[in-house]
């Protein structure tokens, strides 16, 4: 049974690093449209890192994405510079989205492999019970 619970471990490491990624996913996207306003920069997108571990996946660290800030013009705007520019954000909300429900759906998998793992374990607990 060692190896049915090494299977829950894993399983549970990835529904911790899942759930972690869409924290940071949703926090991207409540941010999106956040612009320059004075010295302070626009958000800047964040990427979760992982890594193989020895019970699953690990987080590695989160970093901020290199991409440069989408620029609009708009003389109008009281946060645009001398040229009428305005530095919104580099996230993306439809890339955002798309990786939201690819973390959704890995972490339902994780649910799905845990929750197989638990009933072998269960079935081979009941094994010569009369």
């Amino acid at each position: 049974m060692a190896g049915l619970n090494h299977s829950m471990r894993v399983s549970a490491s990835g529904m911790v690093a899942e759930r972690f990624r869409m924290d940071v996913i949703s926090t991207n996207i409540a941010n999106a449209n956040s612009m320059k306003v004075g010295n302070q920069m626009p958000y800047q997108r964040r990427i979760v890192q992982l890594a193989p571990g020895p019970d699953g996946v690990r987080i590695t660290g989160v970093i901020q994405d290199p991409r440069e800030f989408r620029v609009e013009f708009d003389p109008g705007n009281p946060n645009a510079d001398a040229r009428g520019r305005v530095l919104y954000s580099n996230v993306r909300p439809i890339e955002e989205m798309v990786d939201m429900i690819g973390a959704s759906r890995a972490y339902e998998a994780n649910i799905a492999a845990f929750n197989a793992a638990r009933g072998m374990i269960r079935s081979a607990l009941n094994i010569g019970k009369v």
